[in-house]
């Protein structure tokens, strides 16, 4: 793993048409092929939990400012770190699952984890829905995965360089989810910001594709997943 911690990381500057193009299309594919699936996982999390299908939760996205613009007029004196947006997964736990405004990281064994979301967990199955994320233009199909605002907040202030993974658009998958598991501490999160500042140094169209490619693997196999 190439050491860019040491140096500031900069969007290697693609397309960004033709990079949208390619998410557009590939999120459109995604959803029509996966729709019979997506139903029978509705179904399935309606006739098995109680509660919604869908779980919707505030994430924080890209930072379209240039590096170093004064955050200290009025529009920017709350500095969430980017643009956030609600992103959408499969509900995977039950629904007391989560105490009002808590924010915190899931951990193997889960005790709220229902029994079919354990299942698509495991094949990442969960992630499916942010394929309309991707088409709202809120995400990329390749990008850092975007963090949960109370975490992004604290990690910006333990982790230097943390906030420079938001110069591009967070992402279902990304170098850091091929590579390594679920954060389960700050190390964890270290390793991964190195691969996500290593994949915007050198973001492409077919930088994209490779990542994609190599992503179904991983899902099939159910590395690093619980």
């Amino acid at each position: 793993m190439v050491d860019v911690l040491s140096r500031t990381a900069f969007p290697a500057q693609p397309s960004e048409t033709l990079r949208r193009a390619l998410n557009v299309v590939v999120a459109t594919v995604g959803v029509v092929v996966t729709a019979p699936l997506m139903a029978l996982i509705a179904l399935g999390i309606k006739l098995t939990s109680p509660g919604p299908i869908f779980f919707t939760q505030p994430r924080v996205g890209r930072d379209r400012r240039n590096p170093g613009e004064p955050t200290g007029n009025s529009r920017r004196r709350d500095d969430a770190g980017g643009k956030p947006f609600m992103i959408y997964k499969f509900r995977t736990m039950a629904t007391n699952g989560h105490a009002a405004g808590d924010q915190v990281w899931a951990r193997p064994d889960d005790p709220r984890v229902t029994r079919i979301g354990r299942i698509l967990r495991l094949y990442r199955l969960d992630e499916l829905p942010q394929l309309l994320n991707v088409l709202r233009g809120e995400m990329d199909v390749v990008g850092p995965r975007p963090e949960q605002p109370v975490i992004f907040a604290r990690l910006r202030k333990e982790i230097d360089r943390y906030k420079e993974r938001q110069r591009v658009r967070p992402g279902i998958t990304g170098w850091a989810q091929i590579n390594q598991t679920y954060d389960t501490c700050i190390d964890d999160v270290r390793n991964k910001l190195q691969r996500d500042l290593e994949y915007i140094s050198r973001q492409s169209f077919f930088e994209d594709l490779k990542i994609m490619a190599r992503t179904l693997p991983v899902m099939i196999g159910k590395r690093g997943a619980w």
